[in-house]
């Protein structure tokens, strides 16, 4: 039993299980003429071709913050919108953002003001608080040409309620690549000629292998707070810490020593980014502060291929490369005995700097300008629950 089983016991098809064709049903078109490649490439071809039109298909998906919010369709489509909040998710409330000064997106109005509902432009609603009976829907009938937003940043597996949904909203906006609105808990972006260039498309640069290793006493770190027996994630550290050490941070460990995970983990050559649960696209910010560290990710969540949309194929270990833990544990326990090894999970980072989109007021601005951009066009999202646990 290979170690993905762990959690593919449960029921849950995983991705990799369907093979590459189930897997090309998800991936926009242009990432299907990738097997064309394999015909007339070598392997490691292959792997830097798939990675470079991957990163730049999915880029195509993300608001570039410098680009200008010039915006050619419809008749209206560039007209200013007005936003509602409708509330303000997990009940933390906080100014509204300036989208124009904040991410460069003009002709938003914000608000969080009930009462601007009949003269608001589309309506953003947190699946969160409708969920648990915190807030009711906004009243119908609606407005006419009024959008419904559903936003929701957890996985299927705590996302209750959907079945009550269906038919009620018009975009939806997630984690999801194939979402209305995209936004990741994070991606890269490729390293611009200017340490200037980097800052201003909000991306923190990467350091290189040679500094990713400087100080890096420790081995393996995780950083759990949520943990329950039932997780895969927890039946995997139970076989993992049989071989090998790990420090565990969190309430379910040590308290943690830095306000900053990113601060801890620059202590550690490798760290643990286990999901809580697995399912497409749910890459988390567990990822990406391994990332940011220069700390080398060991992943446990959707399939390596579903990783390879936002990193390169040597920038992660994934808990699938290996029939079983032991011998996930040698490799760990062999690549810090060897800098040459280790280097090759390393080097990648010299050509890019992490983007980590800031909860929640880039995702407020970013539904703004998908607003703008579909003046005049309203969908019905009718498969919210098949789609979302797809």
């Amino acid at each position: 039993m290979g170690i993905g089983d762990l959690w593919r016991l449960e029921g849950r098809p995983s991705i990799a299980a369907h093979g590459t064709d189930g897997l090309s049903g998800l991936l926009p078109r242009k990432n299907r003429c990738v097997r064309v490649l394999t015909g007339v490439c070598s392997p490691v071809c292959v792997a830097t071709v798939v990675f470079l039109l991957l990163v730049g298909v999915c880029l195509l998906y993300l608001p570039d913050p410098l680009a200008p919010d010039r915006l050619v369709s419809l008749p209206g489509e560039n007209s200013p919108v007005t936003l509602l909040i409708w509330t303000h998710p997990f009940g933390q409330y906080g100014e509204l953002p300036d989208c124009l000064e904040l991410f460069q997106i003009d002709g938003c109005t914000l608000t969080d003001d009930a009462l601007r509902y009949p003269q608001a432009d589309a309506v953003i609603i947190h699946h969160r608080e409708i969920a648990t009976g915190y807030a009711d829907l906004p009243p119908e009938p609606r407005p006419p040409a009024q959008k419904w937003i559903w936003m929701n940043f957890e996985s299927p597996t705590h996302t209750r309620g959907l079945w009550r949904l269906e038919g009620v909203f018009n975009l939806t906006m997630s984690y999801r690549t194939d979402s209305d609105i995209f936004l990741p808990y994070g991606y890269l972006v490729p390293r611009a000629r200017t340490e200037g260039a980097l800052q201003k498309s909000f991306a923190q640069p990467l350091r290189g292998p040679h500094s990713s290793k400087l100080l890096r006493s420790r081995f393996v770190a995780w950083v759990v707070s949520n943990w329950s027996e039932s997780q895969a994630r927890v039946t995997f550290y139970n076989q993992l810490r049989q071989y090998i050490r790990i420090d565990v941070f969190g309430r379910a460990g040590w308290p943690l020593p830095t306000d900053s995970v990113v601060q801890l983990v620059k202590r550690y050559l490798f760290y643990l980014a286990l999901e809580n649960s697995q399912h497409t696209d749910y890459i988390t910010e567990k990822l990406w502060n391994a990332v940011l560290a220069g700390a080398v990710p060991v992943v446990l969540g959707p399939s390596r291929q579903n990783y390879e949309r936002f990193l390169p194929p040597e920038a992660f270990i994934h808990v699938d490369d290996f029939p079983s833990v032991k011998e996930l544990a040698q490799y760990l326990l062999m690549l810090r005995r060897s800098p040459a090894q280790m280097r090759r999970h390393l080097d990648w980072r010299r050509s890019y700097g992490v983007r980590q989109p800031t909860f929640f007021n880039e995702h407020y601005c970013t539904a703004c300008r998908a607003v703008r951009r579909t003046t005049g066009r309203t969908n019905v999202v009718r498969d919210l629950t098949r789609w979302f646990y797809s």
